[in-house]
């Protein structure tokens, strides 16, 4: 090597620097640590969402869950991240481009900008993953995945660029409270998926015993991994490690534990049974009304918090009812309102020593320390908040709906089918791939066989059960009797149901050795 090739690379390398850590190592943790587990919410969330639809289109809810997650990743690095937070903005609504494909996010102060943005990138997951939700049993992916991307882009950045960015946002600098998400995450979501609930109309009331929950158990472990995730989306939002931190999770414990708690007493009241589901829609209704609050207010705010969010958001579940909008997961009561309920308790109960917690953040609080001036500051965002995302999001359904190939719902013979079979080509449960009609699944047997008499006895006493649940559907009826014309021919047996599993599948039937079971 020449002696000036090497003075060169001599040179090169004095240049090179190990880089130099100046960060706050707690804080780094902190986001880093958070960002997991807000990400295990959106499977959880893929589940609960599973367990509350038949199971004919449980796998699709899981999927269109994740893949709106994955979505929002995108749209976050894109340009989502610098339209929300970007430090240049110079209007107090929405960001721009300074950090388009995530540039000028490695400096920062206590911690590096990266970290915060990817920790409130998977806040936009989350969000996306409340809001399709609404697709249950009857609504396309691919056009769900182009709204997420438009909708992520005109309503939920410009929420949170409002109330979030330090730097340009009017709500934030007009005083407004709100810690984790109660405006951009869980009103706009909640309208949002109510909205979209509108557009793609009721489903298809075509069975007895419709839209009942297909496994409970799926309910129960979706809500308790949203809850371990909602203690790091709630706990973490406040960056730095202090007292602050362990104050919102006591608080995020005490709204849930008060809401499931509520919601179980009201349902009872009705039914005279402690309902599991109830449990879990109850306990979500806290977590939500925490995430604006609980980091403002005080641990017996929260435990009222939790008490009134149970009332209202379980009351509020006749509202589609009412309105005549099949939001079939209750997006609406147990997100829109309930982050209402939120935002106004940190009107009321918001306390400036609690936000001040964190060592860093200096606020006026809420009613119990005289800032009487915060309670209408609260309703105007929230007004903001449910009148932009509802403009906006009919807008743009009304859009998608006009183009061909981005009609919002199915046929109605998707919809027949599951939207498993339909829209994702598999099945959460392999024995909903097997039909009434089995015969058409590869070779018939041969017509003097007894697999070929089995087939003709199903068909003719699947004849009869069609014919008694006409009979007890007319006459308001639901037997959950086992049919007593099931025929018996050496080791074959057949079991008809006269009710009908809330899948809404009839007749899906499962051969194993020499027995044919109906499986609905």
């Amino acid at each position: 090597m020449s002696t000036s090739k090497t003075s060169i690379l001599v040179e090169i390398l004095a240049k090179r620097k190990v880089w130099e850590e100046t960060y706050n190592d707690g804080a780094i943790i902190l986001l880093a640590v958070g960002c997991a587990m807000v990400f295990i919410m959106i499977p959880a969330l893929g589940y609960l969402y599973s367990g509350l639809a038949r199971r004919s289109s449980a796998l699709s809810l899981i999927q269109v869950c994740i893949l709106a997650g994955f979505v929002g990743m995108f749209q976050w690095y894109f340009w989502g991240y610098s339209l929300a937070f970007s430090s240049t903005a110079t209007n107090g609504f929405i960001g721009n481009l300074h950090n388009f494909g995530f540039q000028n996010v490695l400096g920062g102060e206590d911690y590096p900008e990266l970290a915060f943005a990817i920790f409130q990138m998977m806040f936009l997951c989350v969000t996306l993953a409340i809001i399709v939700g609404a697709t249950c049993e009857r609504g396309r992916l691919i056009p769900s995945m182009i709204f997420c991307f438009i909708w992520a882009t005109l309503v939920y950045c410009p929420i949170a660029c409002a109330v979030w960015n330090t730097n340009s946002g009017w709500a934030a600098k007009w005083g407004v409270l709100d810690y984790a998400g109660g405006g951009p995450v869980e009103i706009a979501s909640g309208v949002s998926g109510f909205v979209y609930s509108a557009f793609l109309g009721k489903r298809k009331e075509r069975r007895i015993g419709n839209f009942k929950p297909h496994n409970v158990s799926m309910v129960t472990l979706g809500t308790m991994l949203l809850y371990f995730g909602w203690l790091g989306f709630n706990g973490f939002s406040c960056i730095y490690p202090s007292l602050r931190v362990v104050y919102a999770i006591m608080n995020t414990n005490l709204s849930a534990a008060f809401g499931a708690l509520t919601w179980v007493i009201l349902d009872w009241r009705i039914e005279k049974k402690w309902s599991a589901v109830g449990l879990c829609s109850g306990c979500i209704s806290g977590l939500v009304a925490a995430t604006p609050s609980s980091g403002c207010i005080t641990l017996y705010g929260s435990v009222i918090q939790g008490v009134i969010a149970g009332i209202i958001c379980n009351y509020s579940t006749k509202i589609k009812f009412l309105l005549k909008v099949d939001d079939s997961l209750d997006i609406l009561a147990e997100h829109g309102l309930a982050g209402v309920v939120g935002l106004l308790f940190n009107a009321f109960f918001g306390s400036s020593d609690i936000i001040g917690y964190d060592g860093q953040t200096d606020a006026e609080g809420g009613f119990i320390t005289h800032d009487y001036r915060s309670i209408y500051k609260q309703i105007c965002y929230i007004l903001f908040a449910i009148g932009y995302s509802t403009v906006v999001t009919t807008i743009i359904c009304f859009i998608m709906e006009r183009i061909p190939f981005l009609k919002l719902r199915v046929s109605e013979e998707a919809e027949e089918r599951g939207l498993d079979e339909d829209q994702v080509g598999e099945f959460a449960y392999d024995y909903v791939e097997v039909r009434r009609d089995f015969l058409s699944w590869g070779v018939p047997p041969p017509a003097d066989s007894e697999a070929f008499n089995v087939a003709n006895q199903y068909g003719a006493a699947n004849d009869v059960m069609k014919e008694k649940n006409a009979a007890h559907f007319n006459h308001g009826k639901n037997s959950d009797e086992t049919s007593e014309d099931n025929n018996e021919r050496g080791n074959q047996e057949i079991h008809v149901q006269d009710n009908v599993s809330s899948d809404g599948n009839d007749g899906h039937a499962v051969i194993t050795g020499s027995t044919v079971i109906d499986v609905s």
